[in-house]
Parts: C-alpha cells; structure tokens; sequence
C-alpha cells in the first residue's frame, strides 16, 4: 500500500526589519546622490578648458628698455614681472607669504581640513566671515585657472584643480606659480611687478619690510594697497612680521626693526618721460629683427640724466606752443628725445615729424661754396636778389652790402646763399645734402636753398652732426643690443666704417662759421654758454617754425619750437630766442 506522506507547509518569508528597510533606503538615497555628484563633477571636469593650455598660456613678447647704462626706462606689452622662484627670492620673500596666507602650505594636501575648521569656527564666533580656509594650492588653482564668480560649479573646478596641482607639481613649484601669477597691482600679475611699482626695486632686491608689505596685499590688493592706503597696509604688515616670527622665519629684533622701517610705497617713476623715446626705438627694433614672439632686453644709448635735464627745461620755456629736442653724439648715438610737451595728451612724435627748417639749412650751401674754394673771409654781396619771381627779403630787411661770407652766414642774409646756389648750382647743394643724409627728401627748386623743404628735427641735426664728426658719415642709432631674458643676445650693432663726407679743411671752415653765430652779435648769441662750440639759427616763414642746432665737445643737440596746426607764433619768437635758450639751459644743466 502506497505510504501516506505529510505534506510540510512552505515557510513564509520573514518581512525585513524597519531598521532594516531605513537603511536600504538610506543606501539607496546615497548611492543615487553619489551617482548625482560624481556626474556633476563629471560634467564640470569635462567642460574645464584645458589646464596645461592655460598654464603655458601665450602673450604678446613683453620687451623691457634699457638705458645706456642698463637701467630699465618702462616696458611694453608687460603683464608679467620678471619670472621669481623660491630659489632665487631671499628666503623672506616667499617666508612672508606662507606665514601670512597658509602657514601650514608645506604639511597639507591641496586642502587644509584644520584650516577650514579654524576658519569656521573663528566666523561663527564673530558673526561674520573674519577669515577664510583656502590654501596656497587653491588660491593658485583661483588666480591662474578661474573666474572670480562666486557659484558652486566653480569651487568644485577649484578643488579639481587644486588636487591636478598637488599631483603633478611639488610644493616649491606651486609657490613659484602663485607668487608669478597673482595680480596685486596694475593688472599686471606677479610679486615682481608690485616690487617694481610699489618700491622700484625687483622682487629680489626686497626687504624684510616691504616683503610684508607686498604679503599684507594679498587678501586684498585694493583695500591694502601701500600706494592707496598705506595706513591699512602697514597695520597689516605688522600682523605680516608677528606671524613670521611666530613661525620661525624671523628673529624678534629682525621684526622690530622691519617695522621700524615699514613706510607708504612711493611708487615708480613717471615712465612717460620716455614714452615719445621708447616708441621710437620700437620702430628701430621692428626693421632690426622683425617679428618677435620672445621676451627681450633693448639695450638702448639714452642718457636718463640728459634726458631728465630736457624735461625739466622744456616747460619753463614753451608756454603755449609745442617742441621737440634731439640730443646725439657725433658718431649718432642718439642720447635724448623729447617729441612733445605732454605725451598724455598727444602721442605725436614732433621730433621725427616734417617741417621747414628755415635758415637752419643754409650751412648746407654753404659748404658747397666752402669746398669750391671760397674760405669764411671772401667777400660776398648782400643786396636784393631774384630768380624768376622769387625774390625773398632779409629777416630784418636791411642789407649789408659788401660783406664776408663768414658775416653773411652769422647774419643770416638771404641773399647770399641763393647767390651761391646760382653760383654753383641748385644739383650741387642737392648733392652735398645727400652726402650728409638727406638729399632724396628734398625739392628742386630755389626756396628750398632757404630751407623750405621739409625735414625732421633728426635728419636736421644729423647734418650738423656729420659736421661735428670731423666730416664723418653718421647714421643715427639707438639700439647697441638686443638680448632675451636668459641673456642670449638677438641683435648687436655692429657698426661699419664711416666714409670721409666732408674735406678736413671744408670741416675747419664750416666750424668757425658756426661757432660765430653764437659769438656777440650772431643769431645764437642767447645759445652761448661755457662749452658750447657753435650752432645755427632757423626759422620758417612767418615766424611757423623756430629752430636752434649748437653742439659741445661731445654732443649736438636741435631744438624746434611750433604750433602743431602751422599757425604763426609770436612775431617775435625766432630760433634765437626761445630755442637757442632751450639749447643753453640744457647744456647748463
């Protein structure tokens, strides 16, 4: 018989715990959050531009200007400060930093948990946000990477950014990269351009004092300004000097007598002294070496004190009206230019600009007549004289009748040097001006001969300066060398020989020619002074244009003086007076 089985009843399943299902869920809500998060930071990640793109980010090639003795005058395209590192920075430098905005920097990771917590803390007490948590890292991942918007997305890129740091540069370089790329002043970026603006030393020529004061400006450049408010920058540099103490960077009298010396920044010389020079010297570095994509020294033959000297005259002398002063050595050396009364207000280069020279181009005929054999004691006649339908008179209108040619050329006569250019041609005055530099501007007609073509200030006193060159070819220059920052050098004036211009006997002539017109009764009697070997007068019709061109033993220096719109000036304006007075306070200084 079949055995009868009992039939065991299934169990039924044990429903899960509350606690039990709270964690599921729980789980299961974190689980999805993270998912949530890890997509966000996904999709931020993703849309960050790239970091190594923005870390080698390209510039213009910022281009420093050197004086003639290696001193800097301004730069150009500048956004940076030289490049510092905390190997090259006195110690306190980079020590002041750290002790100021992330004392803990070398024993934390990208982020300072202990350093957030005391920031919290310290805001809650206070009520109000007192101090913030960020390390060096971020602050680097912030002033290279980001934007200053204050949204969340941005704070994550911050933190991805700040680990992308951390795991690829050490310490030492992410310091580097902060002290060269923060912005404190200017816009520009870097603890070398504030040094230079605020104190006109580089960053590794600074002090204990003013380390802590550049570091005082880092939580915010405006409000702690040493320029702006120097009251707050010092109060802050003193916290700056405690704290390096505290850390052991300083000794306690090291920091007394920071403080002692702590003081508003005086900030950086007016640069646009050089301004009308160094974009002429621009010009110059283009037709050297063309294009350029590296940063670079110009070393260039300006003379600062010169310089300095011609700035502080012109204003005191040009009232209303405009100017422009070269100064160059006889071998063309330029060593000072002034193209303008205010470059802020005008940018206009009067310096290189063309006008008409007046009488301050006669010695150009006259040395025709000197090298075909006439000498500054052959008679000459100075009455009225025509060609064709031009008949200029004297500046004076008188005439002096049987004259010298050295009288005629003190005095200026117009008559005269038209004579001679009859005498021996209007092709050879055209000729012996291109022989000194300028001949291929210059018209073919008479008026010319009285210096109605138009020329520059330059090309003006580059022909006195082949005269003073004993007869020498000179080209102007400006630019003796060219070098990057390694001190690699790109360009160096390699000079050729100059040719013989002018015979030595037609040079000896011309000399005592000249230097008679600032003898007692000459036109540039106002230009004479201790030093000063001779020079000439010119002024155009109408009283447009006023020059003076002297030299000294070393140094020919021309001046002009006009309206910009070619108005007329005071009829008694000339260029024996107000110019020729520039020239003698110049030489005086």
């Amino acid at each position: 018989m079949p055995r009868c089985t009992e039939k065991t009843p299934e169990k039924t399943p044990e429903k899960p715990s509350f606690r039990r299902r709270i964690l599921v869920w729980l789980f299961n809500i974190f689980l999805m959050c993270g998912i949530a998060v890890c997509g966000y930071v996904a999709v931020i990640y993703l849309s960050m531009p790239s970091l190594d793109a923005i870390l080698h980010e390209t510039r213009p090639a910022t281009i420093v200007f050197l004086d003639n003795d290696g001193n800097e005058l301004r730069s150009a395209n500048r956004i940076m400060g030289t490049p510092v590192s905390v190997e090259t920075l006195p110690p306190h430098v980079w020590q002041a930093i750290v002790a100021i905005e992330d004392k803990r920097f070398f024993e934390h990771g990208p982020i300072d948990i202990r350093g957030i917590t005391r920031a919290v803390i310290s805001n809650l007490r206070h009520g109000r946000i007192t101090s913030g948590g960020s390390t060096i890292t971020q602050q680097t991942a912030k002033n290279i990477f980001l934007s200053r918007e204050k949204k969340i997305s941005r704070k994550v890129q911050e933190l991805i950014i700040s680990y992308w740091l951390e795991n690829r540069y050490d310490k030492n370089q992410i310091l580097d990269l902060y002290m060269n790329r923060v912005s404190l002043v200017g816009g520009m970026r870097g603890i070398d351009a504030a040094a230079r603006t605020m104190f006109g030393v580089p960053a590794t020529k600074l002090s204990i004092a003013q380390s802590a004061q550049i570091a005082a400006m880092l939580k915010a450049p405006t409000t702690y300004s040493p320029l702006r408010n120097p009251e707050k920058n010092i109060v802050r540099a003193r916290t700056v000097l405690t704290e390096m103490v505290r850390q052991g960077y300083i000794t306690l009298n090291q920091a007394r007598a920071a403080a002692q010396s702590l003081s508003p920044a005086v900030g950086m010389a007016d640069t646009n002294l050089y301004r009308y020079w160094t974009d002429f010297v621009m010009d110059e570095l283009k037709s050297r070496i063309g294009a350029f994509e590296t940063d670079m020294y110009v070393h260039t033959t300006l003379d600062t004190r010169l310089q300095d000297s011609i700035a502080a005259v012109l204003p005191n002398k040009i009232g209303e009206y405009q100017s422009a002063v070269i100064a160059m050595n006889p071998d063309g050396a330029l060593r000072a230019m002034s193209g303008g009364a205010d470059y802020q207000r005008s940018q206009f280069n009067r310096a290189t600009s063309l006008r008409q020279p007046g009488s301050a181009f006669k010695p150009v005929v006259y040395l025709v007549a000197l090298e075909n054999g006439m000498t500054p004691d052959s008679i000459v006649n100075d009455a009225p004289f025509a060609i064709g339908d031009y008949n200029p008179k004297n500046y004076n209108g008188r005439y002096y009748g049987e004259i010298t040619l050295a009288t005629a050329f003190a005095k200026s006569v117009n008559s005269v040097p038209l004579k001679l250019t009859e005498t021996f041609g209007i092709d050879s005055v055209l000729d012996m001006a291109g022989r000194l530099g300028v001949g291929t501007k210059l018209r073919r007609e008479y008026s010319t001969v009285l210096g109605a073509s138009e020329m520059t200030l330059l090309d003006l006193t580059n022909i006195y300066a082949v005269i003073w060159n004993d007869g020498k070819s000179v080209r102007p220059y400006s630019i003796t060398k060219i070098t990057d920052m390694a001190g690699n050098v790109l360009y160096e004036r390699n000079p050729s020989e100059p040719i013989d211009v002018l015979h030595p006997q037609t040079v000896e002539y011309m000399h005592a020619l000249l230097s008679d017109v600032v003898a007692p009764g000459g036109t540039g009697g106002r230009a004479r002074t201790d030093g000063v070997l001779g020079g000439k007068t010119g002024t155009s019709n109408e009283n447009r244009d006023a020059w003076f061109v002297g030299a000294t033993e070393d140094m020919v220096i021309g001046v002009w003086l006009g309206n910009d719109d070619f108005t007329p000036m005071d009829s008694k304006i000339t260029g024996g007076t107000i110019p020729a007075e520039i020239f003698r306070e110049i030489i005086t200084q």
